[in-house]
């Protein structure tokens, strides 16, 4: 016996829900791995792991949001604890992966195309495993074609994402790349949906095991949405993250230049190779 599925059992509230909770996880993913290319060595596996955070907890946060409009009319759905939340390990293990890859090697077309795939990847697995946790009174089917058409969305969004976080053309370059991530990983999420089928079991008795989604609502959303918030706390009150390219070169430059650099035709500029005149009794730089 085939299910009655309903992907939208509370109108277009999840899927707006779920679009803007992608949108928000890819905005301070992207800023964060943006962020990464102009700092020190030192500093950059920071932002990195912390962009990679962002984006695995805002793609998780939407499929879950989208999934609490999922109903099955014949059999209630349960989830399980253990692999619900093992998806949200492996958006932000694979995704770290694929971003790590952009963040030392560039934007180089070897690297978005590797990058990119490892992360698409990984969006798809998280679906899919988030999709295995759940419980019912029957078995899930998929289409191997639609399955297949949604795994390639999920690969170049993520390509695209990535080049756009590469670019560092400011905020609104990142915030508009964001909108489109977002779009693109709903767009993944609902075709994988649309390419499954539910094949109910003769038995009228209740799953056991797992959590109803009620139960799973409450960590679902405290956990990411918490952390999502101090993500963009600290990209607001980063100086840095709203400056463009070029404002950010010459803060650079202008930090780390040991001596103001002389005009051509100075005639008071220090020759090459020589230091600047010391008046008596004054201390070298060595000195300080």
């Amino acid at each position: 016996m085939q299910g009655t599925v309903d992907g939208f059992s509370y109108g277009l509230v999840t899927p707006v829900a779920a679009y803007l909770m992608a949108c928000l996880g890819g905005a301070l993913g992207l800023r964060c791995t943006t962020r990464s290319l102009l700092v020190a060595h030192s500093w950059r596996p920071g932002w990195l792991a912390l962009g990679s955070a962002a984006i695995g907890s805002g793609i998780w946060t939407m499929h879950f949001i989208a999934m609490m409009g999922f109903t099955v009319d014949e059999a209630p759905i349960h989830y399980d604890k253990a692999l619900t939340f093992a998806s949200l390990a492996v958006a932000i293990v694979m995704v770290g992966i694929g971003i790590f890859i952009v963040g030392y090697r560039g934007a180089t077309g070897t690297a978005l195309f590797t990058g990119g795939t490892i992360t698409g990847l990984g969006v798809a697995s998280m679906h899919y495993l988030g999709m295995a946790g759940m419980r019912l009174r029957g078995t899930l089917e998929y289409n191997t074609l639609t399955v297949s058409a949604s795994v390639v969305i999920a690969v170049v969004a993520a390509s695209a994402a990535l080049w756009a976080a590469a670019q560092v053309r400011g905020f609104l370059w990142s915030l508009g790349a964001s909108l489109v991530m977002g779009l693109a990983v709903s767009g993944m999420h609902y075709t994988g949906m649309a390419a499954l089928k539910v094949h109910l079991h003769g038995s009228s008795a209740a799953p056991t095991g797992g959590d109803s989604p009620a139960e799973l609502l409450a960590p679902m959303m405290v956990g990411p949405l918490a952390f999502l918030l101090l993500a963009g706390v600290i990209v607001m009150f980063d100086p840095l993250m709203v400056m463009g390219k070029a404002e950010l070169q010459n803060a650079a430059q202008a930090q780390h230049a040991p001596y103001p650099v002389p005009r051509s035709g100075d005639r008071h500029a220090p020759r090459a190779g020589r230091r600047p005149p010391q008046r008596p009794g004054s201390r070298t730089p060595q000195s300080w």
